[in-house]
């Protein structure tokens, strides 16, 4: 059985017309029916969602990579529309790394006002957003008990320091299997996820371009992001047969053509490079 990866957004902290904030979906079988799990909620996570033909609702969970502003800004919006539009109590649990906890307390702190009015406004909603939250760091990660699904997902520590800790996923359905690695550097809790993995899904930065940026604050970003030569020897160390890019930095065309992006990680592997706008979609069949 085979495992498809949809890019809902592929931008990154710089807004963009066209590139909604870093989020993928992972899912196993089609449409409403299938088992979908969303990694990362960057701006505009619902609208993508939408366009693939799903709701909050829809969501077995969500997994978070690190709490860096850009891979949550959404998470709010994603917990109020599974709240208010599901019309049945229906459980949201969020996975993360330590502090995703103390982020989502908060975000429900926020909404404070607006859940307090919906209460008070419709009957049928007598009940606040049931939001399970389970920090992780590696090793099997399991969903509620009577939540179970047919995917098992993993995970590892990344490296992204200073955002500290950063984890990667790894999911596994019935022979594929998938990484998505969010933000980091080649390092050994990746590598160990990417073990014999069919497919690798990586933000990438173009260092040879942002080096030539004379700001420090751009300048800063080089050294917790993977460029997509990195990344390529990431999937050639660990056996990965597709590799997919995403989180682009310079945004495509900005940042060159896909073709050129692809050329920088075809020097370093062998395999498919996948890489596109918002909604690009790769299934991934497994290859043994």
């Amino acid at each position: 059985m085979s495992i498809t990866v949809t890019l809902l957004g592929t931008g990154s902290p710089i807004p963009s017309p066209d590139r909604a904030g870093p989020a993928t979906l992972i899912s196993a079988g089609e449409g409403p029916g299938g088992e979908h799990y969303l990694v990362d909620a960057g701006r505009g996570v619902l609208m993508r969602l939408a366009q693939a033909g799903l709701g909050a609702g829809n969501l077995a969970a969500v997994l978070i990579t690190h709490l860096h502003s850009d891979h949550i800004t959404d998470l709010n919006d994603v917990i109020t529309s599974r709240w208010v539009m599901t019309f049945e109590k229906t459980p949201l649990t969020i996975f993360g790394p330590v502090g995703t906890q103390k982020v989502v307390d908060h975000i429900l702190a926020s909404l404070e006002p607006d859940i307090e009015y919906r209460i008070a406004h419709h009957a049928d909603l007598n009940y606040r957003p049931p939001v399970t939250v389970i920090e992780v760091t590696e090793g099997v990660v399991e969903l509620p008990s009577g939540q179970g699904g047919t995917v098992d997902i993993s995970c590892a520590q990344t490296d992204h320091k200073p955002v500290e800790p950063s984890v990667g996923f790894r999911f596994d359905y019935e022979g594929s299997s998938v990484v998505t690695a969010g933000d980091t550097v080649p390092c050994e809790g990746l590598d160990a996820l990417c073990d014999g993995a069919d497919a690798l899904v990586h933000t990438v930065i173009r260092k040879d371009i942002i080096s030539m940026i004379a700001m420090q604050r751009m300048q800063d970003t080089l050294d917790y992001h993977s460029s997509p030569e990195q990344a390529a020897q990431t999937a050639t160390k660990a056996g990965v047969k597709t590799l997919i890019y995403t989180h682009y930095v310079p945004p495509i065309p900005a940042g060159g053509t896909g073709d050129d992006w692809r050329s920088l990680g075809a020097a370093h592997f062998e395999g498919t490079i996948e890489l596109g706008d918002d909604l690009h979609t790769v299934v991934v069949h497994p290859t043994s």
